[in-house]
């Protein structure tokens, strides 16, 4: 068990003043900013960045295409429906009607027939 040393409260702050100081080198070597291979980055990161964003243009003005055609397509479809719609009821409407000519024609017909039967009874009475 050689893991655990008996360490004192001056040698712990010594290890932890190292560490910072370890972190603060490693942060201090990164490349600043007037570093070329930072600009070079920075500018694949624009690039991708603006190709990202032609691509969600397309894309949405395809949506927007797409929503617009099936917008069209539904109203023609009920343009369609009404104009049908519209024509049945005008069929409809011309039976009734001339159903309803037959109808006054047979009542009228069947009131001549009454009519000549009551004459005829009426003179064959006389």
């Amino acid at each position: 068990m050689n893991g655990f040393k008996n360490a004192g409260f001056n040698d712990r702050l010594s290890t932890a003043a190292s560490a910072k100081k370890a972190l603060l080198e490693k942060f201090k070597a990164q490349p600043g900013v007037n570093d070329p291979a930072f600009a070079e980055r920075e500018e694949a990161r624009r690039a991708v960045r603006l190709a990202r964003e032609a691509r969600e243009a397309e894309r949405k003005a395809e949506r927007d295409a797409r929503k617009a055609a099936e917008q069209q397509a539904l109203q023609a479809e009920q343009a369609a429906q009404e104009a049908e719609r519209a024509t049945r009821e005008a069929l409809e409407a011309q039976e009734a009607a001339d159903q309803a000519a037959r109808q006054l024609a047979q009542e009228a017909e069947a009131k001549a027939a009454r009519d000549a039967r009551y004459a005829a009874r009426k003179a064959r009475s006389r």
